[in-house]
């Protein structure tokens, strides 16, 4: 049997872990702001649905939050294809939609466990107590959701691999090649905004953002090569997420501030210690190369 702690870092470890796949593409693809933009408009698609069925379990929660991600993905290219510049047109329909989603919960959806602070911190500590029964074990619903999303996720990600590997680098290249562009840009975002709301009701919009971005950019400073920024994104997000509660323990603070915080931290330590892209090692080439000129010959 696991532990009520045993789940807390089993569900702080899958967010980091399908956080850091699907952020490794964000990051390479130059997105951060689109992942931000749909950890926080997601909000609406959660708070219609409940406003539909007056639940706030069960497939339709993603249904509708993915269907938010896509329309912010959706409104931002159209913004952008009519002159608007692209992080304009992702100010203006993030802030909307959020702001849409926050004044919707405050003037309809009344008393339940849905208010703006569970939205952007979440609270990953009640995950244990919803529970479903699979094959006589009681999981988290949750975590559950979150297990599954990863192997859709990992699926997609293996059946397309190296369209998303042509898109990432060389969209140009994809779309001489015949490569459906398109279809593949809204096949991301909506892996994306599943990611985004599997991860939304543990731990928050904050640490979403965190978890999709910053496990993925220290990754990007230690590798060149795809597959291994892909799996030090993932181990990074899972990392910082165990460690970000043992952290919270012992400050006795926020559990999910306390993950974000740790992925700071990782991108911090890579982003000094690098062997190819860190600090350190920027100081340390010139001075080998000025020794050599130096050196007789």
């Amino acid at each position: 049997m696991v532990s009520y702690e045993g789940w807390i870092l089993i569900t702080g470890a899958l967010v980091g872990i399908t956080c850091g796949i699907i952020g490794a593409f964000l990051v390479l693809r130059r997105m951060a702001m689109m992942a931000d933009a749909i950890s926080h408009t997601v909000l609406l698609g959660i708070v219609v649905a409940f406003m539909i069925t007056n639940s706030l379990e069960g497939i339709h929660m993603l249904i509708g939050a993915t269907i938010a991600g896509i329309l912010t993905t959706f409104l931002v290219q159209w913004f952008h294809s009519k002159g608007v510049q692209h992080d304009a047109s992702i100010g203006v329909v993030f802030t909307s939609l959020f702001a849409l989603g926050v004044i919707l919960i405050s003037t309809q959806v009344g008393n339940v466990h849905l208010d703006v602070k569970h939205a952007l911190m979440g609270e990953i500590l009640y995950i244990p107590w919803n529970t479903v029964s699979i094959l006589g074990f009681d999981i988290p619903a949750a975590t559950l959701m979150l297990f599954i999303v990863l192997i859709i996720v990992l699926f997609f990600i293996i059946a397309f691999y190296k369209e998303w590997k042509i898109t990432a680098f060389d969209p140009a290249l994809a779309l001489s090649l015949g490569l459906p562009v398109a279809f593949l840009h809204y096949l991301f975002m909506t892996l994306v905004s599943i990611t985004t709301v599997a991860s939304f009701d543990a731990v928050g919009a904050i640490m979403v953002v965190a978890m999709l971005i910053t496990p993925a950019a220290a990754a990007y400073l230690w590798t060149e090569r795809l597959l291994v920024m892909i799996g030090l994104s993932a181990f990074f997000g899972a990392t910082s997420a165990i460690s970000g509660y043992y952290l919270a323990l012992g400050l006795d603070s926020s559990v999910s501030g306390a993950m974000a915080l740790m992925t700071g931290v990782v991108f911090l330590i890579s982003f000094i210690g690098s062997p190819s892209h860190g600090l350190i090692s920027k100081w340390i080439k010139p001075s080998v190369k000025n020794e050599a000129k130096q050196a007789p010959s």
